[in-house]
């Protein structure tokens, strides 16, 4: 029987009070060592525009970008559900260029599913690819792409109006046939409702502890991403400081002169050394 974690998969937890966790990943390496731990689904964020490339938003990252790094992924996760972002205006022209460029990566970048955000206003182009057999996770609250509009990262639904547009959005999201919904900076007591409203999963980032499920970026989590720390992310390592006392220490044995060492290196004849010279 196979161990591969589905979308079903998803929608079974949530029947069964069964926690899904998932994580951010952007290489074969990182992949590998997340799918070996029995991570449930990996997702190949637009995060990674700031965390891997630098940049200050998520918004530059390019389709192609994202095709890239979900091929390497693909090839070192076998059991994880495989989830790929769809970046900043792949989805939002029309609905015909929404499937096509989800159909990329289904079929080029052998991802599971594509995540988008946005709620009611995507709830058409949600239904289209759907309809495409292509599975979509949605994501709601704080949407990195719009940080533009929303003036910053900041907590979203706190007031009235907006707690109530959260909800119809993750039931809009629900009957256009997303198979999970990402909340992101809500509060907790708001995305406990929405989980309740829900028959579909909810999937916390900085949502508190009622969410069916809970998303980090791996940078964060293993403390190698230090230009921002958000207030909901825990550090479980510092690997920052680990990698650069192993750099400092490799720097230190070249300039020594004890690395490399004889087990370090290759041997050859000595006859044919003595042609060579």
């Amino acid at each position: 029987m196979s161990d591969k974690f589905t979308t079903q998969s998803f929608l079974d937890a949530k029947k069964n009070n069964r926690k899904i966790t998932m994580l951010t990943g952007y290489d074969y390496s990182m992949a590998q060592i997340l799918d070996g731990c029995g991570i449930d689904a990996i997702l190949v964020g637009d995060s990674l525009g700031m965390v891997v490339q630098g940049k200050d938003s998520t918004v530059e990252v390019t389709i192609e970008e994202m095709l890239y790094h979900c091929k390497c992924v693909a090839r070192g996760a076998k059991n994880a559900l495989l989830v790929g972002d769809m970046p900043f205006l792949t989805y939002h022209v029309s609905a015909e260029e929404a499937v096509r460029n989800a159909g990329r990566f289904i079929q080029e970048a052998k991802m599971n599913a594509v995540k988008l955000e946005g709620g009611r206003s995507m709830a058409d182009t949600v239904r289209a690819i759907v309809r495409a057999q292509i599975p979509v996770m949605g994501h709601i609250g704080l949407t990195p792409q719009s940080v533009n509009v929303f003036g910053g990262f900041k907590v979203q639904g706190k007031e009235e109006r907006a707690a109530r547009a959260l909800v119809e959005d993750a039931q809009a999201l629900e009957e256009a046939g997303a198979f999970a919904v990402v909340l992101e900076a809500v509060p907790e007591p708001l995305a406990r409702l929405i989980t309740e409203k829900v028959q579909i999963p909810t999937i916390g980032i900085g949502a508190g502890r009622y969410c069916d499920g809970q998303v980090l970026v791996v940078n964060d989590l293993l403390g190698m991403y230090a230009d921002f720390t958000p207030k909901f992310a825990r550090r479980y390592a510092n690997l920052k400081s680990t990698i650069a006392e192993a750099v400092g220490g490799y720097i230190g044995d070249v300039r020594a002169q004890k690395f490399p060492e004889k087990q370090h290196t290759f041997s050859m004849s000595d006859e044919v050394l003595e042609k060579l010279y």
